[in-house]
């Protein structure tokens, strides 16, 4: 629904329209939760624009927000644009911040409507162009280019990909890394595996665990082949080793049918998607990331935060953020041997893993802390706030 209030703007804070392909559970739709709580209260307004839609997820945001859905059609539906078109009309934001290639060519309408000052976040990457090499993704980029202001990419080979393949000047260019709820996501207060189902996991068990939607691009059937393995590897691992995989998704019937199939339902435990994320993580004792692409990865983030250690796949920013060797394992991608390695160096040694437990805490209360994040999101809003010009 696209709100009625044209020729209406409030003049007691600047209006942030954020555009987003769906507002639901998800690393980057926590991410812009997250910021919109952390901004100084009243500073900003902000409204959500979804190309698709929102669900109950948009409750976690405490400021009043308008929430716009525009129902985008499945496939090329033109009539989108002009419904961006008439958000941007009615809304008359002072900034629209458009996130990832889904929600690219919202700069266009918004361009068109008039609105000033435009940014473009790149949070990961698409799954049709997992390194970033797709010759219509860069010309789309190109093209539209000269409409954005200032681009946020999250992690290191997002911005050289700005830099060297898009050809984006530097100067318009802010990378800002996620940051985390060090005092949400904390190892205080460890709940021990009473959040899990009753007799999944007993005294001694070790589970390794997962959180993320359940979409081929997280690749968690990687993840259910690696933990096979390891059942065959480790001494009494039927009776030892628990696979917790957190989230929804069009996979799920996959995993389902393929922990069936291995015969391992009772170490296997598809949780759905969950509100006590924190709590969960607490019932680990490894975190997983096997994705196939990944931008900085909340999760990867909070997982660390809560004092896991962590094996996850050489992707987008992971390296960045795991100290490969120091708080965790960085493994190549889509190789469920080598992945199942890097867990079983930590079945081997309890002592390495309460050594990298402690140092991934550390790593993340030193360089990803969630008001660090927000204060350069505010710092870029402010500058371009500030310019007349645009």
């Amino acid at each position: 629904m696209i709100p009625d209030t044209a020729g209406v703007k409030s003049r007691q804070a600047p209006l942030i329209a954020h555009v987003i392909y769906r507002l639901d559970v998800g690393g980057l739709e926590n991410g812009l939760v997250n910021i919109i709580n952390g901004l100084p209260e009243g500073k900003f307004r902000h409204a959500i624009i979804c190309l698709t839609d929102y669900t109950e997820f948009h409750k976690k945001i405490r400021p009043r927000v308008e929430l716009v859905a525009l129902n985008k059609q499945p496939g090329h539906d033109v009539g989108l644009y002009w419904r961006l078109f008439k958000a941007f009309r009615a809304l008359r934001p002072d900034i629209v911040h458009t996130r990832n290639l889904s929600a690219l060519e919202a700069q266009v309408p918004a361009w068109l409507a008039g609105v000033k000052r435009r940014v473009h976040g790149l949070h990961g990457w698409d799954m049709s162009d997992l390194k970033g090499e797709n010759t219509g993704y860069i010309r789309l980029y190109q093209v539209i280019n000269p409409l954005i202001q200032r681009y946020i990419p999250l992690s290191n080979d997002l911005e050289r990909y700005l830099l060297d393949k898009i050809n984006v000047p530097e100067s318009k260019v802010t990378k800002i890394c996620n940051g985390v709820d060090t005092l949400r996501f904390s190892p205080a207060d460890k709940a021990g595996k009473a959040v899990l189902p009753d007799g999944f996991a007993s005294e001694g068990a070790v589970v390794i665990g997962t959180v993320g939607r359940l979409e081929a691009v997280k690749d968690q059937l990687m993840l259910v082949e690696a933990f096979i393995d390891l059942l065959r590897r480790v001494k009494d691992g039927p009776e030892r080793l628990r696979l917790v995989l957190v989230g929804n998704g069009s996979m799920r019937e996959k995993l389902v049918q393929r922990v069936a199939e291995a015969g391992i339902q009772s170490q296997v435990w598809l949780a759905g998607a969950r509100s006590d994320v924190p709590e969960l993580l607490r019932a680990f004792d490894i975190f997983a990331l096997p994705s196939k692409a990944e931008g900085i990865s909340n999760t990867l983030l909070e997982a660390m935060a809560t004092g896991l250690p962590v094996v996850a796949t050489d992707v987008g920013g992971n390296a960045q953020l795991v100290g490969d060797g120091e708080t965790g394992y960085i493994t190549p991608p889509e190789n469920a041997g080598q992945f199942a390695d890097k867990l079983n160096r930590y079945l081997n040694s309890p002592q390495l893993l309460e050594q990298h437990a402690k140092a991934a805490r550390e790593r993340v209360e030193q360089l990803f802390s969630l008001q660090a994040m927000i204060r350069q999101y505010e710092s870029v809003y402010d500058q371009l706030l500030l310019h007349k010009r645009y």
